[in-house]
């Protein structure tokens, strides 16, 4: 139900009239006031320390912390080169910086509803009948009785305004605001991923490139262990059936390498898309798998809140979702909206802009609802049910990077262990394979036991490597769990 406040039509003089609208405007802009709750952060629950973090605390200091461009922390200029791409080829990043700037309009076309309306408009039109006289009334109307052919001119200026009494406004431009905020933090988070993504996959390369390496070296070995027993079969010393188990290895040895390169042609793909290029056109040089580790401290679990923008950017969608509280309460309230029209009509152009032509109006209009069958009460509890929504996914969102960071510290340090224990079993395979590769060319042993420590020594560096590939990638997934060095001061 609408009902009209005020409406004035050249009643009163256009100078008080027009004074009287500002002061009503001024007037309920300084007075206006925001229903609704004021945002606080939803507060959550964080540890003193990283359980997992023991072995890392002490005595690191913060300036090794990674920031900005954190794969520098690597030393791997192939790396840099490569990640220095993903930010401007990779097309998620691109969707996801789209997606920033759609939400910033957005928020300027709420900004916009702050600030009066003013349009204008001009029109001509020329009307006529047979017989009849035309006249013109005070305010310039033109109306024709009978016949007669008449010109009609009109220029108008329009303002309308709804003034903001009760925050509507200012909350949905709030809202707009935070959720311009969370789109940002998720434009990081698209960053982190990708670069993380592509760290890890050049990572595993460089190890499925070490993998090969070892297989085609072990292929060639193998070779060599095949022709001794050939030999020795030729003179007598071995069976037949020494030289069908060295065939047997050796051809299941030159098959585990051409399987492996199925993996590292995968990998170079997944490269090549993260840049945003073909996987045709695009390949990387085979090269040495890193073997140096970064330290990486992770701080206090307090900091996590500022350096993951995954959390900020759930932060922020609570916030946004608390604004919009605001926005549906203020249906409860009456609107007031302002609205002033002048211009010139007249039926002669050449006197259109003359003082008798001229015309005017001020007016203003409140409006309440005054029974929808409980619409208003349904969408302020949808609003909230939103809100506590969004509460409830930042605090598994913050649980979340508890986890992830903690997951990777423990792996890093567990991995660590497991890489110096793999590392003495790989010694003793060799030692081990040595010796029985003698003891067969000595005739004291048979080419069984050459087999099963041939198939043991390559089953240990296979193995080594697979851990240093575990430690490379949970390096990086450390860096990520804490942010990539990005802070939400940022936003």
């Amino acid at each position: 139900m609408r009902r009209v406040f005020a409406k004035h039509a050249g009643a009163i003089p256009r100078g008080h009239a027009f004074r009287a609208a500002w002061i009503v405007c001024a007037t309920c802009a300084l007075f206006g006031c925001k229903v609704g709750p004021n945002y606080v952060r939803p507060p959550v629950e964080t540890p003193a320390a990283y359980k997992e973090a023991v072995p890392f605390k002490p005595a690191v200091p913060r300036d090794q912390e990674p920031r900005g461009n954190w794969w520098k922390v690597f030393k791997d200029p192939k790396l840099d080169a490569l990640l220095a791409q993903v930010e401007i080829n990779n097309q998620t990043i691109k969707a996801a910086e789209a997606r920033v700037r759609e939400a910033r309009a957005l928020t300027q076309q709420a900004r916009a509803a702050l600030f009066p309306l003013v349009s204008a408009s001009a029109d001509a039109t020329r009307s006529g009948s047979r017989g009849g006289n035309a006249s013109i009334d005070n305010a310039g109307n033109v109306s024709i009785q009978g016949g007669g052919v008449r010109n009609n001119y009109n220029v108008s200026l329009d303002v309308s305004w709804e003034i903001d009494l009760w925050g509507r406004i200012r909350r949905t431009i709030e809202a707009g605001e935070a959720t311009a905020q969370a789109s940002v933090a998720d434009l990081e988070s698209a960053k982190l991923v990708a670069q993380a993504q592509l760290a890890e996959d050049y990572f595993l390369l460089r190890v499925q490139d070490a993998q090969i390496q070892l297989l085609n070296d072990t292929t060639e070995a193998y070779q060599r262990s095949l022709k001794l027993t050939q030999n020795q079969y030729a003179v007598g010393v071995a069976g037949r059936a020494d030289v069908a188990q060295a065939e047997t290895q050796l051809k299941s040895t030159q098959a585990q390498a051409i399987d492996a390169a199925i993996q590292r042609a995968q990998l170079e793909h997944a490269i090549a898309v993260l840049l945003g290029k073909p996987p045709g056109g695009f390949s990387v040089a085979v090269e040495a798998v890193p073997t140096e580790f970064p330290t990486i401290p992770p701080a206090v679990p307090s900091e996590l809140l500022e350096r993951r923008p995954d959390i900020a950017a759930a932060e922020r969608r609570a916030a946004a979702a608390n604004a919009q509280i605001g926005v549906a309460q203020a249906a409860f309230f009456p609107s007031l909206s302002l609205s002033a029209t002048g211009g010139f009509q007249s039926s002669v152009l050449s006197q259109l802009f003359s003082l008798p032509s001229r015309y005017w109006s001020l007016g203003a209009d409140l409006a309440q609802t005054i029974f929808d069958a409980g619409l208003r009460r349904a969408q302020t509890d949808q609003a909230i049910a939103t809100y506590d929504e969004n509460v409830a996914n930042y605090r598994q969102t913050v649980l979340s990077g508890f986890q992830n960071v903690e997951d990777n510290l423990a792996a890093l340090r567990i991995l660590e262990q497991e890489a110096v224990v793999q590392d003495e079993a790989v010694k003793a395979a060799r030692e081990s394979l040595t010796i029985t590769l003698n003891q067969y060319r000595a005739g004291t042993a048979n080419y069984l036991a050459v087999v099963v420590v041939q198939a043991v020594a390559l089953s240990n560096e296979r193995t080594a490597l697979g851990i240093l590939g575990q430690r490379l990638t949970a390096s990086v997934a450390l860096i990520q769990a804490l942010g990539g060095g990005w802070s939400a001061a940022s936003l």
